[in-house]
């Protein structure tokens, strides 16, 4: 039988390793350069700690593992008949593996609340797991960036994320647009609508405006209970149009009846005028539409689109104030934003971006001429790594054409060349992989230059 993966998941190349190491350096680099710490949480939590914090569709989508020994233990004949799989999951699995990187943050804070200091800061960068249908740009398994304030209500900390989105994609060559709301907004607005107690199903709704269109968007509302009277004076709320703060004055009007959607435009248009000063360069746009489907969001949400690649939103995140309090822990706001990295790779590759020092994990190839030659060798390729300098010797004293097809197919871009003659002179060949061109140094002058990091 040949051998394969799950669907949904993917093996990565040392090629493809390189590429995403360089998404991870440059989101690592950016968080720190704001002042977030790094931390990592296990990759299965406890099913007490996942259910019920990601709405009912997102309950459906946990990995859940079969408790260990003997998962049936309990489970009686007739129960296994009734062949309810929530039920069966509920007596047979403690485990699931983490459906995003925030919950176990917020388990993380209340669990080691005395061991860290409020704000706290952090960004951390792990695989997250969703049991959904496989699709380009979707996948199983795959990486999160999160970075999260806890334990301040500013919005200057809303204020800074859009910074860090700004530049990461500044530093990746992407150009994204940054799309804004507030979920106190859209509360008003199901407020004013007259169905408050339908929130959540208002929001999943028109969140999915541009993948599904207004008449299906409509459709779901009904089916959710949402009268048609409702849906009708939804509808020119949705088609808003002009610049943000067109938009939003609009809406002042719409909601001026809601005092929680008024705190809403409130928050955005604080948010709005920071970032008017700062003059990022990435587009940024006020989108009532946009929900994100998760329910701890309560203030000011997140999402970032790509401009010239088909697919769907490649970072997102927002204010959550009670998610804390879940776990015990009263009165802790937070904010945060999550890179998805595999979308982000995946639209690097689309565009070509990764910059060409990026993908090459070794610099220098030392060719292998026999045992006498690499014996006189070894000290000088310890020079050269101590230089920080990546460099290989070719393990076997093979045919020169080999060797460099070797160098060619990992795209090394320098092979050294010393045979017993270069060495008893105290010489050495560096060739250019790209250019051909070769140029013999001394030994002296060879290992001179890398005290200034410099090859060939």
């Amino acid at each position: 039988m040949k051998p394969s993966i799950p669907k949904g998941t993917r093996d990565f190349t040392p090629v493809e390793m390189a590429k995403r190491n360089y998404i991870f350096d440059t989101i690592r680099d950016v968080y720190r350069l704001y002042g977030f710490s790094q931390i990592e949480t296990p990759a299965m939590e406890n099913l007490s700690t996942l259910m019920g914090k990601y709405g009912e569709e997102g309950d459906k989508l946990l990995f859940k593992i079969l408790n260990s020994g003997d998962c049936l233990e309990g489970i009686t004949d007739a129960e296994l008949l009734e062949r309810n799989p929530a039920k069966f999951a509920a007596r047979a699995c403690e485990k699931g593996l983490r459906y995003d990187l925030t919950v176990p943050f917020a388990r993380f804070v209340v669990q080691h609340r005395n061991e860290i200091s409020f704000p706290f800061k952090r960004y951390q960068i792990q695989p997250v797991w969703r049991a959904d249908r496989p699709q380009k740009g979707r996948y199983r398994e795959f990486y999160q960036c999160d970075g999260d304030v806890v334990g301040s209500d500013s919005l200057l900390n809303e204020v800074e994320l859009v910074q860090i989105m700004d530049e990461v994609f500044r530093r990746f060559g992407i150009r994204v647009s940054i799309k804004i709301n507030n979920r106190k907004i859209l509360s008003g607005i199901a407020e004013i609508l007259g169905e408050a107690d339908k929130i959540v199903d208002i929001t999943v709704a028109i969140d999915k405006l541009d993948k599904i269109g207004l008449e299906n968007v409509n459709a779901e509302l009904r089916s959710k209970g949402v009268t048609d009277e409702a849906i009708a004076r939804l509808q020119p709320v949705i088609a808003l149009a002009g610049s943000n703060r067109d938009k939003l004055a609009a809406l002042r009007i719409t909601l001026s009846e809601s005092p929680v959607g008024l705190k809403g435009i409130e928050e955005t248009e604080y948010i709005l005028s920071h970032i008017e000063q700062l003059a990022i360069q990435t587009a940024f746009e006020f989108d009532i539409t946009l929900a994100r489907g998760l329910n701890y969001y309560t203030g000011a949400i997140f999402e970032v689109k790509a401009m010239d690649v088909e697919i769907g939103s490649i970072t997102g995140g927002g204010r959550y104030d009670n998610l804390t309090g879940v776990f015990g822990l009263e009165g802790v706001s937070g904010v945060g934003i999550s890179f998805g990295a595999d979308r982000i790779y995946d639209v690097l590759n689309q565009l070509n971006l990764y910059p060409e020092d990026s993908l090459n994990t070794t610099q220098l190839l030392f060719v292998n001429f026999g045992d006498k030659e690499i014996t006189a060798l070894l000290p000088l390729v310890a020079r050269v790594r101590k230089a920080g300098v990546a460099a290989e010797i070719y393990p076997e004293a093979a045919k020169l054409k080999k060797q460099f097809a070797y160098a060619d197919d990992k795209k090394i871009p320098f092979v050294a060349i010393a045979g017993e003659n270069e060495i008893n002179e105290g010489k050495i060949t560096v060739k250019n992989m790209a250019t051909g061109e070769q140029i013999l140094y001394t030994t002296d002058d060879f290992t001179a230059q890398y005290d200034t990091d410099k090859i060939g």
